[in-house]
């Protein structure tokens, strides 16, 4: 749909909040005829009263069903709010489309839209492609799940500026005519079972990403992983490869790959292990990504090279906060599945005091069990506390300790770590029943580490 077909469509802004409040705008601009409905009494809110004297239809407080009949045109949800919401129940029986901000954004950009999904390192990935591209000569606009609303960056973005998108499942699953010139999946693994049922749909929601993609078009995909190849299997764009050592021959010709401490690119050197500053081998396929959204849109191996050599990384992904009486602290918040706790678990080559917990999805934390015999104390908190000790009595963890929140947890783990030791918080889940989301749970962790240990060289 074109920006000009908006006017007078009939839209229904399910969820406010910074993604609604872009979308809200967006319609209106257009002419559209727009509803916006939240469960949160939305009145006190500047920017609704803003939007009541500008025709806009504001409920908040609850989800009236009578919302939704056939005059609706569409729906645009806040990605984070489920199918099961019963007016995207009614929605979908009588046949009303359902889109996220991300469609929205794809009807109308001019730029070239570089996708980025998986399940971990998106963000870091998202991230650093940013920050290559913003060393060039081209410019470049971020936005997406990274924290900045699609619609708010649209305006800014004229043809032939690049648009580097984060993309979570949520965000894909709103999605029909959306398509990236170039994208990325980084991995696959089981996760937010409770939004979408199945690993099936989940991984169904993240092929929404490709399944527009033409022979014009680049898909970069890990090469070591089942299902995406499987996934892109039937893809029409031009498939780039990607992978750690051993790599096969399909790989060196056509992709990027990581051997002997040097990334290539279709067989040719690009930078060195010693230029990347995250530590981690999961970082080195980050890289590897990077690499080969710069080379294809002709970005020169001196620049990329520069640019990852002052690359920091993201906050709250296994961000060290420093050396405090001989302990190294690390807060990796955005760790909201288990495969991300892994990885940070191999990080360390030290014993580790660690911190995890949060918001029960439902699964178990088997898949932690391998990775836990440098844990010599846990401190969990949150709805999955119950669960994730059986992971640690698996192994026989020499303590281990249900805490009632973050800041009992951290208290009592900086109260045990001894020099030489890492306090690794990585939390293994979503942070929904104690926080509003991970940034707050990071903040909160940092702010509480910092203090305890003020207090304590004081």
């Amino acid at each position: 749909m074109e920006y000009s077909e908006l006017k007078d469509k009939k839209v229904l802004v399910l969820g406010y909040a910074m993604t609604g409040k872009s979308v809200a705008e967006y319609l209106l601009n257009a002419g559209a005829n727009v509803t916006i409905n939240d469960r949160s009494d939305l009145m006190n809110d500047a920017s609704i009263q803003s939007f009541i004297e500008r025709g806009v239809t504001v409920i908040g407080g609850e989800h009236p069903l009578s919302l939704v009949d056939e005059t609706l045109d569409f729906i645009v949800k806040n990605p984070g709010i489920p199918y099961t919401n019963p007016i995207l129940e009614k929605a979908q029986l009588i046949s009303i489309p359902i889109y996220t901000d991300v469609e929205l954004f794809s009807w109308a950009n001019p730029g070239v839209l570089i996708g980025i999904t998986g399940s971990n390192g998106k963000t870091t990935t998202t991230s650093l492609v940013h920050h290559i591209i913003k060393s060039s000569p081209l410019t470049v606009h971020l936005a997406g799940n990274i924290g900045i609303p699609t619609l708010s960056v649209l305006p800014t973005v004229k043809a032939e500026d690049v648009v580097v998108m984060e993309l979570s499942s949520f965000q894909l699953m709103g999605t029909e005519h959306f398509k990236p010139h170039i994208a990325a999946m980084t991995n696959i693994y089981e996760a937010h079972l409770d939004y979408h049922g199945s690993k099936a749909d989940y991984v169904d929601a993240k092929m929404n990403l490709i399944r527009n993609q033409t022979a014009e078009d680049y898909l970069i995909y890990n090469a070591n992983s089942t299902d995406i190849v499987t996934g892109i299997s039937q893809s029409s764009a031009q498939k780039i490869p990607f992978a750690l050592a051993p790599v096969d021959d399909v790989v060196r010709a056509q992709g990027v790959y990581f051997e002997d401490e040097v990334i290539f690119f279709k067989n040719e050197p690009v930078l060195n292990q010693a230029d990347i500053q995250i530590p981690g081998e999961h970082n080195i396929e980050n890289v590897l990504v990077a690499v080969a959204i710069a080379k294809l849109l002709d970005v020169s191996d001196e620049i990329i090279r520069q640019a990852v050599r002052t690359y920091q990384g993201v906050p709250y992904r296994i961000q060290p906060l420093g050396q405090f009486n001989g302990v190294s602290y690390y807060n990796d918040s955005k760790a909201t599945n288990t495969q991300a706790t892994i990885t940070a678990l191999k990080s360390f080559a030290q014993s580790i005091i660690y911190i995890g917990g949060g918001l029960d999805r439902g699964n178990e934390f088997d898949e932690l069990i391998p990775y836990l015999s440098k844990v010599q104390a846990a401190y969990l908190y949150g709805e999955s506390k119950e669960k994730m000790k059986k992971a640690f009595d698996a192994v026989h963890t020499p303590m281990v300790t249900l805490c009632d929140d973050l800041l009992m947890a951290t208290e009592q783990a900086i109260a045990m770590a001894q020099p030489g030791q890492v306090v690794l918080f990585s939390p293994s889940c979503a942070s929904w029943d104690q926080f509003k989301n991970y940034e707050e749970r990071g903040a909160l962790f940092t702010q509480r580490v910092l203090q305890l240990n003020k207090e304590t060289s004081e």
